[in-house]
C-alpha cells in the first residue's frame, strides 16, 4: 500500500528528489509466532478481532522517536485538518499506525500516548487509506514539492474558507445538458483587485452555504472571539 499513491504525480517526483522519505513497517514482523498473528479475540465477547498490545507496541517502539507526534487513525480521533496538516508539515516528522481488524488495544493507545486522528465520519478497512490521506495532505506544503507556491494559500481550509469556483478556456461551453455557460465577466476584465473581491465574496458564499460549521469559526476568528 506504500508508497501506493504517493509514488506518483506531485508527491512521488518529490519522493524521488528526497523532498520526503517513508519507511513503512510490517506489523507482522514483531509477531511472536511463525504465523504472524497480530490479533486475538476482545476480551468481554463481541465480533470481530483486536491487535495484540505487546506485539503492536514492540512495532511502535521500533521506530518512535522523542519530538516526534504519534498519530493512530481512528473514527472516534479528532478530525484532520489542513491546520494540522500544516503543522506536521512544518515538524520533524511523523510516527502513523495504521490498525486493522476491530482495532487496537486500548492500552497501546495509553501507553505510547497516540494521539487519536480521523479522516472522516466513516469506517474503513484499516488505517492505510487514512494514512496516505494525511500524508498527501502534508507532504503537498513541504518546499518545492508544488510549483507555484502561491496556489497553496488559495484553497480550501485556508483562511478557513472554502475555495472560490475556477474557470478555464473555453470562455462559453455547452454541456451535455443543452446549456450554454459562461465564464463569469469579471474574471475575464483582468482587473485584479476586482478579481480578488469576486473570488473572497465567492468563497464566503460558498463556506456560508455548505459549511455553516465551517463559516462559524471563521465568523467568530474574524470578530477575535
Amino acid at each position: 500500500m506504500f508508497p501506493g499513491p504517493l509514488g506518483l504525480s506531485l508527491a512521488g517526483r518529490a519522493l524521488e528528489r528526497g523532498l520526503w522519505s517513508l519507511a513503512a513497517v510490517d506489523i507482522r514482523r514483531f509477531a511472536r509466532d511463525r504465523h504472524g498473528t497480530v490479533d486475538d479475540t476482545p476480551f468481554g465477547g463481541g465480533a470481530g478481532m483486536v491487535m495484540r498490545p505487546d506485539i503492536l507496541s514492540d512495532a511502535i517502539a521500533a521506530v518512535q522517536a522523542p519530538g516526534r507526534p504519534t498519530i493512530y487513525f481512528s473514527p472516534r480521533g479528532r478530525p484532520f485538518d489542513q491546520a494540522r496538516a500544516r503543522a506536521l508539515a512544518a515538524g520533524p516528522g511523523v510516527t502513523l499506525v495504521c490498525g486493522r481488524f476491530e482495532g487496537i488495544d486500548e492500552r497501546v493507545i495509553e501507553a505510547h500516548g497516540l494521539e487519536e486522528v480521523s479522516v472522516g465520519d466513516v469506517v474503513l478497512s484499516g488505517g492505510e487509506i487514512a494514512a496516505l490521506v494525511a500524508l498527501d495532505a502534508c507532504v503537498r506544503l513541504l518546499p518545492g514539492v508544488v510549483g507555484a507556491a502561491a496556489s497553496l494559500t488559495e484553497e480550501s481550509f485556508e483562511e478557513g474558507l472554502l475555495e472560490y469556483p475556477l474557470y478555464t478556456r473555453p470562455a462559453t461551453w455547452t454541456g451535455p445538458d443543452g446549456v450554454e455557460r459562461a465564464v463569469p465577466e469579471i474574471l475575464q476584465t483582468g482587473h485584479h483587485a476586482k478579481i480578488a473581491a469576486w473570488r473572497r465574496a465567492k468563497a464566503e458564499e460558498i463556506t456560508r452555504q455548505r459549511r455553516p460549521d465551517l463559516w462559524a469559526r471563521h465568523v467568530a476568528a474574524r470578530r477575535g472571539d
